[in-house]
C-alpha cells in the first residue's frame, strides 16, 4: 500500500506548547490518541509502525499528534504531566475540526483517549483500546524491588537513550517486541533516537508512569472495544482487564502474543486487524446507480448526505465535520459537478442514483 500523502500542521496547547499533528487518508475521521516517542514524518518508515498506519487510513481520515517533548512538537516544555497530555489532545482534536469522530488509543495513548471521551460524549463515537491501562507504573501498588526496578529504567533513558549505542534504548523495545525479527527492533530503536531527547523521554515516561484514570473510565458513554495481549511484557494483562471491567458496556477481547507492539506477520495481528475493522467500520453508504468521476469517497459521503435533503448541520454531525469545513467541500463538489447551487447538486446527485436510502425509507413510511 502506498503512503498516503500527509499535511502536518500545528496548533497551541492551553500553555502555550505547540503540539505537531498530520492528517492523512480519506473517510470518516479517526483520532490516534498521542503515544510515547512518535515521530510524524518517521512514523511510515518504521518497520514496527507501519502496517498500524496502513490499517488506521486504509478507511478513515487519521489525525495523529507527537506528544509533547517529541517528534515535530515542542521539545522544551515545562510540564510533563497527565493533566497536559489531555489538554494537548483536546487541543489537536479542536484545531482538526471534528464535531464526531472515533478514536483509538494505543498504550500510553488509551489514558488520554479514555479522559477525552468521558469528558466529551458529543463529540467520541466509538472508542478503541489496546495495551491500556487503569494506572500507571508508579500510580499501582509496587513491591520495593519493581518500583526500584522502574525508577532505574527512567535512569538508564535518561542517562543513554540518545547514545549512538542502541543498547539503552534495547532494553526498552525488547519489551514492546520481545518476538520482532532484529530488522524491526533497529528500526523502532532509531525512531525512539529521534523522537526525544534522554531528558525528555524519562520525563514524559514518568508522567505516564504516575497517570491514575480515578472515574474517568465509568462516565465514558460510547461503544467501547478493549483489547490486549494475554502476556504482554509492558502492561499487565490484567491492567487491560480491569479497565474494560470500569467503562459501562465495553467488550474485552484478548489477544494471544506476547508482544505489546503487535507484528503483522503473527496471527495476533490479524485478530486486531479484523475487529478494529469490525468495529470502527464506516457505515454502508446507500447503493448508487453508478458513481460521479473525480469525488473522492470523503467527497461522496457529502453528497450523498445532500442528495438526502439533510440540513447543513445535520449534514456536519453525520459526517464528524465542522460546518466551515462542510462548506468548503460542498464548495469543491459544485465545482466539480459543474453546478453552481445546492438545488442543482442535489438535482444532478439524485439522478445519478444518490439519495436513494432516505427516499426509499420514506416511501415505507
Amino acid at each position: 500500500m502506498p503512503r498516503p500523502t500527509q499535511q502536518i500542521r500545528f496548533c497551541r496547547s492551553r500553555d502555550g506548547t505547540r503540539i505537531a499533528y498530520a492528517t492523512c487518508g480519506e473517510g470518516p475521521p479517526l483520532v490516534r490518541a498521542g503515544h510515547t516517542f512518535s515521530h510524524l514524518e518517521l512514523e511510515w518508515d518504521c518497520l514496527a509502525w507501519r502496517h498500524w498506519l496502513e490499517l488506521f487510513t486504509r478507511a478513515h481520515t487519521l489525525v495523529r499528534y507527537d506528544m509533547r517533548g517529541t517528534g515535530l512538537s515542542d521539545r522544551h516544555c515545562e510540564e510533563f504531566t497527565f493533566e497536559r497530555y489531555a489538554e494537548d489532545l483536546a487541543a489537536v482534536v479542536e484545531a482538526a475540526a471534528f464535531d464526531r469522530f472515533d478514536m483509538v488509543g494505543i498504550t500510553g495513548g488509551s489514558d488520554v483517549a479514555v479522559v477525552h471521551a468521558a469528558r466529551h460524549p458529543e463529540r467520541v463515537q466509538r472508542l478503541l483500546l489496546y495495551a491500556g491501562h487503569t494506572a500507571g507504573r508508579l500510580a499501582r501498588s509496587l513491591a520495593p524491588e519493581q518500583r526500584e526496578e522502574t525508577e532505574l529504567l527512567l535512569k538508564l533513558i535518561e542517562v543513554g537513550w540518545g547514545q549512538d549505542n542502541p543498547l539503552f534504548r534495547q532494553l526498552f523495545t525488547y519489551q514492546f517486541m520481545p518476538d520482532a525479527p532484529p530488522g524491526h527492533l533497529r528500526s523502532l530503536n532509531e525512531l525512539m533516537r529521534h523522537s526525544a531527547s534522554s531528558s525528555a523521554a524519562a520525563r514524559l515516561l514518568r508522567g505516564i508512569f504516575n497517570s491514575r484514570l480515578g472515574e474517568d473510565p465509568s462516565r465514558v458513554r460510547c461503544p467501547t472495544l478493549v483489547l490486549h495481549a494475554r502476556q504482554d511484557l509492558r502492561i499487565p494483562f490484567d491492567e487491560g482487564r480491569a479497565l474494560a471491567a470500569l467503562i459501562p458496556g465495553a467488550r474485552f477481547l484478548p489477544i494471544d502474543s506476547r508482544n505489546n507492539m503487535l507484528l503483522e506477520a503473527e496471527p495476533g495481528w490479524t485478530v486486531f486487524a479484523q475487529a478494529f475493522e469490525e468495529f470502527l467500520a464506516p457505515a454502508p453508504a446507500a447503493s448508487r446507480a453508478g458513481s460521479i468521476d473525480g469525488l473522492t469517497p470523503r467527497e461522496s459521503s457529502v453528497l450523498e448526505a445532500l442528495a438526502q435533503g439533510l440540513d447543513t448541520e445535520a449534514m456536519a454531525i453525520r459526517l464528524g465535520m465542522s460546518e466551515k469545513t462542510l462548506r468548503n467541500h460542498l464548495s469543491t463538489i459544485y465545482g466539480k459537478l459543474g453546478v453552481s447551487n445546492r438545488s442543482q447538486a442535489i438535482v444532478h446527485a439524485r439522478e445519478r442514483g444518490y439519495g436513494r436510502e432516505a427516499k426509499a425509507g420514506s416511501d415505507e413510511r
